[in-house]
């Protein structure tokens, strides 16, 4: 089994290094390097590679958010590396994901690169995503606090936006447009799913094609035939085709 291998790693001088120890592996072929969190998100997405080493602290998007940011099928077999000292680590062990602490030795590189090899020889034999690096996930998103995060993705970044920023949403066709304060960001997403992602978090779709954050909502004016204006903070006005019970009771869940 040839392993393809990704480096990921913001220093030139790191990347060299781990290619001289991959070099004198037999089963594996490096495939490509990337300097940034969301140059490794695209070339993760076009390469596919088994392998990825991983460096935790990069520009743009660390390590944990490359993640992230992939879809559960693309996920690799991941080996972190990283300068964090070992006690800041031990979340990654619980988890099973490996790691090479900064210097590493050889002996400590290939017995990190021997697990992995049975992480593949393990996942081979199975499909899905690996449950460790599931578990790690859910750890992570468990532990990022605010409520959920979306992922919007351009050409020249890509952002994970606080659901607390937003203060509308309003369907575009097969997209999505996100309006915070100050921006607007497209996704593509479907309106019920978007409404199930943030429906513990103090969202509610108030028509067919707009979900309001119901903390920014000002206040109601009423329209004709029992239906009302939702005039938010910003001052956007919004119709309102659901029940004022319903908005109600949902307020007085939060």
């Amino acid at each position: 089994m040839i392993i393809r291998v990704l480096i990921v790693d913001d220093e030139p001088l790191a990347r060299q290094g781990l290619r001289s120890f991959l070099a004198a592996e037999a089963d594996i072929t490096v495939v490509g390097e990337c300097a940034d969190g969301a140059e490794a998100v695209k070339t993760v997405t076009q390469l596919a590679p088994d392998l990825v080493f991983l460096d935790v602290q990069m520009p743009r998007l660390n390590g944990f958010q490359v993640l992230e940011a992939l879809a559960p099928a693309q996920l690799p077999v991941v080996i972190f590396t990283t300068a964090h000292d070992e006690h800041a680590l031990r979340a990654f062990e619980v988890n099973a994901v490996d790691y090479l602490l900064k210097p590493f030795k050889p002996a400590r590189f290939r017995k990190a690169l021997e697990r992995a090899r049975e992480q593949l020889r393990t996942r081979a034999g199975r499909s899905g995503v690996d449950p460790q690096l599931a578990a790690l996930l859910a750890t992570l998103q468990q532990n990022a606090g605010g409520g959920p995060r979306i992922l919007v993705k351009s050409p020249d970044r890509i952002l994970f936006l606080a659901a607390e920023e937003i203060d509308h949403i309003e369907a575009a066709g097969n997209y999505l447009v996100l309006h915070t304060a100050k921006e607007r960001h497209v996704v593509r997403e479907t309106m019920v799913e978007m409404e199930a992602r943030l429906a513990n978090s103090g969202f509610m779709r108030i028509n067919r094609s707009t979900i309001v954050n119901l903390d920014r909502i000002r206040e109601l004016q009423p329209l004709a035939a029992g239906e009302f204006c939702v005039i938010l903070k910003s001052g956007v006005r919004l119709n309102m085709t659901c029940s004022l019970s319903e908005l109600q009771g949902k307020m007085r869940r939060l």
